[in-house]
């Protein structure tokens, strides 16, 4: 049994899935997979069902029946996680954007360094990523930096999506009121860890851009992001 689950969500991941999973499994230090597919039409949870037989132990399914968001995935997938005995729940992209090799950073960092979160930062050592274009580069890092400027956080990396948060803090915060779906899901479970004291670091990573499957990336998140955190700082302001 492990003490760490990797959360993967995944939507049309057929290019990446197997070759995510098998990298996950080569890690010196033993980590268990959690995909949370919806319902993918492009079979994704087929090629996840078939290596369960050769990882059953280690790899398992969650179905949903549509695409209902990145957040709600996440959700589903804490929920599952705190049902078992893991005490280090990750996130991490299925398209290779987060390396897993760095796995084994953000996990040290929580079980041996007694963070409470670590974020997977592409911002804390200047801007390390690589294959975007200037124009998503000057979204991502401003919106990071607007984030800072609201919230008043200190994370460098609001919106990064690889992270490992140690098993109190998702029993810690309520997940059934977690609004947010896309970019302004990420900043939302920083900021109620942030608001409840935990403590936050960041590991440099370098990210790159997928290069198989096509990017979630939407106007609407983008949206999201942007007006969700006034409406967290907002709420928080007026919280018991």
């Amino acid at each position: 049994m492990s003490d760490a689950i990797v959360i993967i969500p995944t939507y049309n991941e057929i290019e990446n899935i197997e070759s995510i999973i098998r990298a996950v499994f080569a890690q010196e230090k033993c980590f268990h997979v959690l995909i949370v597919d919806d319902n993918s039409p492009d079979k994704t949870a087929e090629t996840v069902k078939v290596l369960q037989q050769e990882f059953s132990d280690r790899l398992f399914l969650i179905e949903r029946e549509e695409k209902s968001g990145l957040g709600s995935a996440y959700i589903s997938g804490f929920k599952w996680s705190l049902e078992k005995a893991y005490q280090f729940i990750f996130e991490m992209d299925a398209d290779f954007s987060h390396n897993p090799d760095d796995l084994i950073k953000l996990y040290n960092a929580c079980a041996v360094n007694n963070a409470d979160v670590s974020v997977g930062s592409r911002y804390v050592k200047g801007i390390t990523v690589v294959n975007w274009p200037m124009s998503r580069i000057i979204l991502s890092y401003g919106a990071s930096r607007y984030v800072r400027l609201i919230t008043r956080m200190k994370v460098k990396d609001s919106t990064a999506g690889f992270i490992c948060y140690k098993r109190a803090v998702l029993e810690a915060i309520d997940l059934t009121k977690i609004e947010f779906v896309g970019y302004a899901f990420q900043i939302e479970m920083k900021f109620k860890a942030y608001k409840k004291d935990f403590k936050i670091v960041e590991i440099p990573v370098i990210f790159k851009d997928r290069t198989k499957g096509k990017s979630k990336m939407s106007g609407s998140i983008i949206s999201e992001a942007i007006f969700g955190v006034i409406s967290l700082k907002l709420k928080s302001l007026f919280a018991k």
